[in-house]
């Protein structure tokens, strides 16, 4: 075998176990599993209202308002390893930076925390 193949026979050999484990799964899900499906379950889910009604009906606002404060949560996350990572090298500025980002968030949070935006009722 070439040296450069070499290198890649482990991905070949994990990537032929993870395929194998996946099917003992989804077979072994079929036979285990009780297999007995009703409308409803197999109805798709959208959004909290029927997926074929009409187009024009009003949608709650608040779906939107969840799916951008995850959005804005979720990038934070998104920032934070990266910085984690790279911690050792960007020293007290970079642990600074952080924290002032943080604390931009933080009260962000807090504000919508206290306008109601996660009370779903």
């Amino acid at each position: 075998m070439a040296p450069i193949l070499a290198d890649y026979f482990p991905i070949l050999i994990f990537s032929a176990i993870a395929a194998i484990i996946a099917l003992a799964m989804v077979v072994g899900s079929h036979f285990a599993a009780h297999q007995k499906p009703y409308a409803e379950k197999l109805s798709a889910y959208e959004c909290g209202f029927e997926a074929f009604d009409d187009a024009r009906r009003r949608f709650d606002v608040r779906f939107y308002l969840v799916a951008i404060l995850f959005i804005i949560f979720d990038l934070e996350v998104a920032f934070l390893f990266p910085w984690a990572v790279s911690l050792a090298e960007i020293g007290l500025f970079g642990f600074l930076s952080m924290m002032g980002f943080l604390g931009v968030l933080t009260v962000g949070f807090i504000y919508e925390w206290n306008k109601g935006a996660l009370d779903w009722e």
